[in-house]
């Protein structure tokens, strides 16, 4: 481990709550137990729920869940994975975590179990998420589902204003939208927007919106530019945005939350993860499904500004079963289990994004021909090498793949949050978070 990141880790460690799973063990009726640290979304609670026909066809292998919040998995997991605790035998990580640790030597390299497991296909998995996944050629986890992002509205509130969306609408047409529609008396806000803190929360659409206005974290020799005028410009009309249309309480709201906003009809417009529409189109869940339509990212003056982003499976190198792991892994990322969850929960449940064989089910196109072909289209359209329109020394789009952005993204995301909620004004909020990347930006400047 160098020094940059073991410091980042060490920063991000603090950040980790108490109390972790025990590591998975030997049972004692003379089985294998593995344990699997994952994010509590919808599509890994389906998991869940389908994990008894995994062990039914391994009865040697017994599975222990820790389903955590979004904020939680990230602190735990890493915390975990860097100081090689062995809490876990499979983590539930991104493209953010994946090539970084690889390099570190802290994951296990699953190309060679793919090679090596018949009908796992790894090639059909989406190239840019694969790319993502993989350090010199091999990947270090495999995606479970992927997203990037997109702009969901109400079709019939837009037919009744007389309003028209466009294919790929401008980030200033959405704001006279969410104005038009904004209806507090009928408990409707215009749009949702995340403010909850957290650099895989709030900062995920401000990043884009930022990189859309034509910012960007850093120039290209690591001097600080979050006071620059586009990203001033970006987030404060994200923040007027939210402040003025948005929904109740959101400096508090995250994906969850802006989920609900809109499957109960509290909300007109909502530009998040295309993973949403699992929760959207889920007749069980959702009082607006075949309302809802789906446009491409909205747009300033970078014309594509789409994130990229993929929850994905890795085994630690500290993990002692990493067979026993991989069994599972290749039974919860493979193409019978996108099959399984379709034809045993609904098609909208099924993990989109991940493999492109996906979209050529007949039963999931036509159950996702609203959503499916953008989906992929969004993803295949993404650069997470060039996220921005000046030159940057960095990559991702919604994140910088650097271990240190993990902790400066949540200082900044807090920040962010506290100017939505009007405890500090915009400029303050910035002032405050270029200090931070300040910091970041002058131990990069000086190893060059």
């Amino acid at each position: 481990m160098n020094m940059r990141t073991a410091a980042a880790l060490a920063i991000t460690a603090l950040l980790t709550l108490t109390g972790c799973a025990g590591a998975g063990s030997l049972t004692g009726g003379g089985g294998t137990t593995v344990t699997i640290a994952m994010v509590s979304n919808s599509q890994m609670r389906d998991a869940i729920s389908l994990s008894h026909e995994f062990e039914r066809d391994n009865p040697g292998i017994h599975l222990k869940f820790v389903s955590l919040s979004e904020n939680e998995a990230r602190a735990k997991i890493t915390s975990s994975v860097a100081t090689g605790g062995g809490e876990f035998d499979v983590v539930m990580i991104s493209n953010y975590e994946t090539p970084q640790w690889a390099a570190n030597g802290w994951l296990v390299n699953l190309s060679d179990h793919a090679r090596a497991t018949p009908g796992y296909d790894e090639a059909d998995f989406i190239p840019s998420l694969r790319k993502s996944l993989s350090y010199q050629g091999n990947m270090y986890s495999v995606p479970f589902y992927g997203e990037s992002s997109f702009l969901m509205y109400r079709k019939d509130l837009f037919a009744e204003a007389g309003l028209a969306m466009p294919d790929q609408p401008t980030w200033d047409q959405v704001a006279r939208f969410a104005a038009k529609l904004d209806d507090p008396d009928r408990g409707r806000s215009g749009i949702c927007l995340r403010g909850k803190p957290g650099w895989g929360e709030a900062l995920a659409p401000l990043d884009t919106v930022i990189n859309t206005f034509g910012g960007r974290w850093f120039d290209e020799n690591w001097n600080a530019q979050l006071t620059s005028p586009e990203v001033v410009r970006a987030v404060r009309f994200y923040i007027d945005l939210v402040r003025a249309h948005g929904e109740p309480g959101a400096a508090t709201s995250g994906f969850g939350e802006c989920a609900t906003q809109l499957s109960q009809g509290n909300t007109a417009m909502w530009y998040d993860a295309t993973s949403a529409v699992s929760v959207l189109e889920d007749p069980a869940s959702s009082k607006v499904v075949g309302k809802i339509g789906y446009v491409l990212a909205p747009v300033a003056s970078k014309p594509n500004s789409g994130w990229l982003y993929t929850w994905s499976l890795g085994i630690p190198k500290s993990s002692p079963r990493p067979d026993a792991a991989w069994k599972f892994i290749s039974w919860m990322t493979g193409k019978p289990y996108i099959r399984m969850v379709g034809e045993r929960l609904g098609w909208s449940h099924v993990p989109p994004g991940s493999r492109v064989s996906t979209y050529e089910i007949p039963e999931y196109k036509e159950a996702s021909r609203a959503y499916g072909p953008l989906t992929l289209a969004a993803m295949r359209g993404v650069d997470p090498e060039h996220p921005t329109l000046q030159p940057v020394p960095y990559t991702g789009i919604q994140f910088l793949t650097i271990p240190e952005f993990q902790d400066l993204g949540t200082r900044v995301s807090q920040q962010i949050s506290a100017a939505i909620a009007g405890r500090v004004g915009v400029g303050a909020a910035l002032d405050q978070a270029q200090q931070y990347a300040d910091v970041v930006g002058r131990s990069y400047r000086g190893n060059q």
